[in-house]
């Protein structure tokens, strides 16, 4: 069986999400069924929170809904390129667990990031940015209770015992560097598709990805 993965879909970062899908097919020894979460896709009611960075700062939590509260999947932010080989995550044990995710401790300096969104710091800042789901212990996460409930009910998984939040390995959400070490790094700022971060020190290697997936898919 195929691993679930659901990617975010922004409309002003789409290519984006293709060359996220394009990394993790390219170092992946399982077969993968990728999916964006598409706004026009979802039939999302929600009123539009204006500190939302992407389209998708919601609809991440609809994937246990999407996959019938059944199996496993994995969610992905699209700002991030993939490195490893993505079986390293389906292989963690999820028994007894609805969660892992890289914990990290993230506050930012900058006041903005992207194309000019305000930069929030908030507990549990960045942990839903990859997360692998077990979608049977996240019933909870009801598509009324998504277009509902606060940005910090969700993010900061309030509701999911800790003690069904274990760790993904922090070399699968590098924030905005990489080393020999990293599986995936996270452009959490902003990426070099936005004219303000084309010298993103790691800028080049997405870069390359991108030009290589122009390529495959001109094929």
């Amino acid at each position: 069986m195929a691993l679930r993965i659901f990617i975010g879909w922004d409309s002003r970062e789409g290519e984006c999400s293709d060359v996220l899908a394009y990394s993790l097919r390219k170092h992946s020894s399982i077969p993968l069924e990728i999916k964006y979460l598409r706004l026009p896709d979802l039939a999302f009611n929600r009123t539009h929170d204006p500190l939302q960075s992407t389209e998708f700062t919601y609809t991440r939590f609809l994937v246990p809904f999407l996959c019938g509260y059944q199996g496993k999947a994995i969610f992905m932010d699209c700002d991030m390129l993939c490195l490893g080989d993505i079986k390293e995550l389906d292989d963690l044990k999820m028994d007894g667990l609805a969660l892992r995710v890289v914990k990290h401790d993230h506050r930012p300096p900058e006041k903005v990031k992207m194309d000019g969104k305000v930069q929030t710091v908030y507990p549990r800042k960045n942990w839903s940015s990859l997360m692998v789901m077990n979608c049977d212990h996240l019933r909870l996460w009801t598509k009324q209770v998504v277009e509902t409930q606060t940005g910090g009910y969700l993010h900061r998984f309030q509701d999911v015992p800790d003690e069904q939040i274990d760790e993904i390995p922090n070399t699968w959400n590098v924030l905005d560097r990489m080393d020999a070490q990293t599986k995936l790094i996270h452009y959490t700022s902003g990426g070099p598709w936005f004219d303000n971060y084309r010298d993103h020190p790691f800028g080049k290697i997405w870069l390359d990805y991108r030009d290589e997936y122009r390529l495959h898919a001109a094929a």
